[in-house]
């Protein structure tokens, strides 16, 4: 199996060329690109993520699958909020956000029901596995 940067390369390149998830590694689960700001670094980073819609709004997780640490692209939009996002045929500006107490319980709800792996990544780990908003910036 190749290294997690080779993965995320092919899929970041398929994405780019196709602009859809078919026919990819994610076996048709929405994907889309996320472009951070590194923390330390102040380069731009694209990781490519499973995208979860609901109720109009855009969500990603921060699984990092099943890992015990955050991933670093979550480090880097709590250092940046500002992030870009290619999804589908769109490619906009958006502000990064975690979803609260209040409303995460419903919205991990919705979640795992889509995608069910994510009760087991959290069912492994510790920490309450972040789940973020993406709300696209007025242009």
């Amino acid at each position: 199996m190749p290294d997690i940067k080779d993965y995320n390369s092919e899929l970041i390149e398929n994405f780019r060329t196709t602009r859809e998830a078919t026919g990819n590694p994610l076996d048709g689960r929405a994907l889309l690109l996320l472009t951070t700001t590194g923390a330390r670094t102040g380069l731009p980073r694209v990781t490519p993520l499973v995208a979860i819609s609901t109720g109009g709004r855009l969500f990603i997780v921060a699984s990092s699958g099943g890992s015990q640490f955050n991933p670093a692209w979550y480090h880097n939009l709590l250092a940046n909020p500002e992030v870009t996002v290619e999804y589908g045929p769109d490619t906009f500006q958006a502000i990064a956000s975690q979803v609260t107490d209040a409303d995460r319980h419903a919205l991990w709800a919705e979640v795992v029901r889509q995608f069910p792996f994510y009760a087991e990544y959290q069912a492994q780990v510790a920490r309450k596995i972040p789940l973020i908003e993406l709300t696209r910036k007025a242009s």
